[in-house]
């Protein structure tokens, strides 16, 4: 998937925010893929106070006091720096040649591009992909699974949940930490999510303004957006419920793509 950060990131995300508005003026109170709602929706309120009290303050901080290149850079770094887990996932997937491309991107950014700061590669057609162990069981074929909400780390679901651990895994900056004096490898891990909250501050404020339901609104945002990753942003199209006037989603959580009784 062809990331064109600036465009193609507008655009889904509107799509997103149209999206899940429908759906979450339409919701009904029992959902087959939110078992625990009244847990996730503490879970949320928690992390909710949490984010007002110290993360969002400290994004908005981080944008104030940086200019977009330096922000651009601090950014390549970070995605650099934990690129290896979708390198894993590349072959995981059996996407070979993608893999091998990935392997190439970051080689090159990690030296030429100094420690990944400078985006050498995508000039170069090396185009930056993104793969997750949570995507690759979805390629494989298994569901999402119940959504969770888990402290400090938002938004998840049963099948994405082990992506906590290869990610962590084929994360620099764990291995740096082995070599590295805890004072440094302390903030660049502050840095890390102060930097991954700032991206998000256009997102979480169009969602404080327009939701009905920001809880309903990020889970179902969520859930597509990890659909439209798992299938390379071309998911099975939507299918209307014999009512004519919403949208079916089966157990398996995919969208519902039995064909009308005329097409059978």
């Amino acid at each position: 998937m062809k990331f064109e950060r600036i465009p193609t990131r507008r655009l889904l995300s509107i799509a997103l925010v149209m999206s899940a508005l429908l759906l979450s003026g339409c919701a009904t109170v029992q959902n087959n893929h939110d078992p625990i709602e009244g847990l996730n929706r503490a879970t949320d309120n928690f992390n909710e106070l949490l984010d007002r009290a110290a993360l969002k303050p400290l994004a908005e901080g981080y944008m104030a006091a940086t200019e977009p290149k330096m922000r651009k850079g601090i950014s390549n770094f970070y995605d650099n720096i934990t690129y290896p887990n979708t390198i894993l996932n590349d072959f995981l997937q059996g996407k070979s040649t993608q893999g091998v491309e990935d392997i190439l991107r970051f080689i090159i950014n990690s030296t030429v591009g100094l420690v990944g700061l400078i985006d050498v590669a995508t000039p170069l057609n090396l185009i930056r992909h993104d793969e997750d162990l949570g995507q690759t069981l979805g390629v494989w074929g298994f569901s999402q699974g119940a959504y969770i909400i888990y402290p400090f780390f938002g938004p998840n679901s049963v099948r994405n949940t082990p992506d906590f651990v290869t990610a962590a895994a084929t994360d620099g900056l764990l291995w740096a930490s082995i070599v590295l004096a805890p004072q440094v490898t302390i903030p660049l891990t502050v840095l890390k999510y102060i930097e991954k909250r700032a991206r998000l501050l256009d997102a979480s404020d169009m969602r404080d303004e327009l939701a009905l339901d920001p809880y309903l609104f990020t889970r179902e945002s969520w859930r597509q957006n990890r659909e439209y990753l798992v299938y390379d942003g071309n998911p099975p199209a939507l299918q209307p419920m014999n009512s004519g006037s919403s949208w079916q989603e089966d157990e398996d959580d995919g969208w519902e793509d039995e064909p009308p009784a005329e097409e059978q």
